[in-house]
């Protein structure tokens, strides 16, 4: 569970709802035509950006930001380095029963354990990457369109308050809820576009980055696996994938049993 965006969303919500509660009565900012007109309308509008399987994608994408959690960097290049010692002691084919977290690290795993040529695992491995990197993006650009398209719908929908307002000034009884669809239109839309569309899609883009750079650590790791590379050079090369002041000195030479070769 990624407790900043759930701790970030609940709390711009609670703050909302504290200033309507002490401000008025709640129920003076419900309104449900307006909510029909922003909601749906930035809903149906979004869909005639995107086809329908991409538009139900994202909405499964948008659960990745709140519990979508990739392995740390530091602990897979620990767990990489022990599935290479096991690839030099007892041959690629004992890489087939080794469990890992991550689908994708466990094919290559199966690849080079089916005897697979490196160019043929880096092919395969890299279009794996750029599927799933292309589904991510789908994701985010949905929920980043819904954050330019609910603004523009609250203004529809004030417009049209305007309008209905204008034509019954005879009435006065009618003036109130046309102004109140007027107002609160543009009021769901910025929030919409604030509180839930645009966080959910920039948190998307940060999952989508963070993924890839995962995959390609493997993939780099895999072919070193197949390579037949010393875990030492191994370890010290997957190092570069950490924040410089996390590189620390290697110590895979207390590790590696001295009767492994080099």
């Amino acid at each position: 569970m990624d407790l900043a965006t759930l701790i970030g969303l609940v709390g711009a919500a609670v703050l909302v709802g504290a200033a309507v509660i002490l401000g008025t009565s709640p129920e003076v900012f419900m309104n449900p035509t307006g909510l029909l007109l922003v909601v749906g309308g930035s809903l149906f509008v979004v869909l005639a950006k995107f086809s329908i399987t991409q538009f139900k994608f994202a909405f499964k994408a948008a659960a990745r930001a709140f519990k979508f959690q990739l392995p740390n960097v530091q602990e897979s290049i620990e767990e990489l380095v022990e599935l290479s010692k096991v690839a030099r002691r007892e041959g690629m084919i004992a890489l087939e029963n080794k469990e890992v977290n991550s689908p994708f690290l466990a094919k290559g795993l199966q690849m080079l354990a089916d005897g697979f040529s490196a160019d043929m695992i880096k092919e395969m491995m890299e279009k794996e990457r750029l599927l799933t990197l292309e589904r991510n993006e789908a994701g985010g650009r949905v929920f980043s369109a819904l954050g330019e398209v609910s603004p523009a719908m609250g203004m529809i929908g004030t417009l049209v308050g305007l309008v209905q307002m204008l034509s019954n000034m005879g009435d006065p009884s009618l003036i109130g809820p046309a102004m109140a669809v007027a107002l609160l239109t543009t009021l769901y839309g910025a929030m919409i576009a604030t509180m839930i569309a645009n966080p959910i899609a920039e948190k998307l883009w940060v999952r989508m980055n963070q993924e890839a750079k995962m995959q390609q650590l493997w993939i780099d790791a895999l072919l070193a696996i197949k390579g037949d590379k010393n875990p030492r050079v191994l370890e010290q090369m997957l190092t570069l994938y950490l924040p410089p002041e996390r590189r620390g000195a290697s110590n895979a030479d207390e590790k590696t049993p001295a009767g492994e070769r080099t």
